[in-house]
């Protein structure tokens, strides 16, 4: 069961406008800078004005990234009030469940991933000075299920807690960057990976996982495969 409180008191008497407007332009704000500084078009600025600053790239955006998510946790956090539901019974197990599964497979999932390229010490290593990661395709247990398996996780533990208004207000920004993101993200796959993504796009969800549309084991491996082979004949 969920005990729901009305909406209305809770906006006025514990969040102005203001400050409505302001959490939710705080997240905005951070997503805009997020998403521009991943995208290749700014990179390539980089590489034309900055080239030196290449192999830190990776470093520095993540650093930035860090840093700029302080400003709307800040508000979030400060600007706490009553909750619009809170999760009881069968439900309270249910969504803590779902939270507790979601952090283990977060964690599971590391060892799927190149850490030192996600977090730019090979970059840095190796004086990389290439605009375009050098990831190949590599299809993960999770990855046959959604495209893009931490964003969903990240869904399933935002929309999991007891939610007061400036959660809510969070939450709501936080699921359309991911969508949003997520498309933005894939324009870069398409231009690395061409048809061998498409056609991975095109049998895997993108953030909800259904029941009818995941790829089994051989299937992933021949997505792969074919990615592998384009990036060879791109590279001759």
């Amino acid at each position: 069961m969920i005990q729901y409180i009305a909406i209305r008191p809770i906006l006025y008497a514990h969040m102005t406008t203001s400050q409505t407007a302001l959490l939710a332009a705080s997240w905005i704000g951070y997503f805009f800078i997020h998403s521009a500084l991943a995208s290749l078009s700014i990179k390539r600025i980089v590489e034309r004005r900055l080239p030196d600053l290449l192999p830190w790239y990776r470093l520095i955006f993540n650093a930035v990234a860090l840093i700029l998510l302080i400003p709307p946790l800040v508000l979030l956090y400060s600007w706490r009030g009553p909750f619009l539901w809170q999760w009881e019974g069968v439900a309270y197990l249910i969504a803590n469940g779902i939270a507790v599964l979601s952090i283990m497979l977060f964690f599971w999932s590391l060892r799927f991933y190149d850490g030192g390229e996600f977090f730019g010490t090979h970059q840095l290593k190796e004086q990389r000075n290439a605009v375009e990661d050098l990831e190949t395709l590599k299809i993960s247990p999770l990855h046959r299920f959604v495209r893009h398996p931490w964003y969903s996780i990240g869904l399933a533990l935002v929309w999991t807690r007891d939610m007061d208004m400036a959660l809510l207000i969070s939450a709501i920004s936080i699921s359309l960057y991911f969508w949003l993101g997520s498309l933005l993200e894939e324009r870069k796959l398409i231009a690395y990976h061409g048809d061998a993504y498409r056609s991975y796009r095109q049998r895997v969800p993108g953030l909800i996982p259904l029941p009818w549309k995941w790829l089994n084991h051989e299937d992933a491996q021949l997505l792969e495969e074919s990615a592998a082979k384009s990036e060879r004949n791109q590279q001759h």
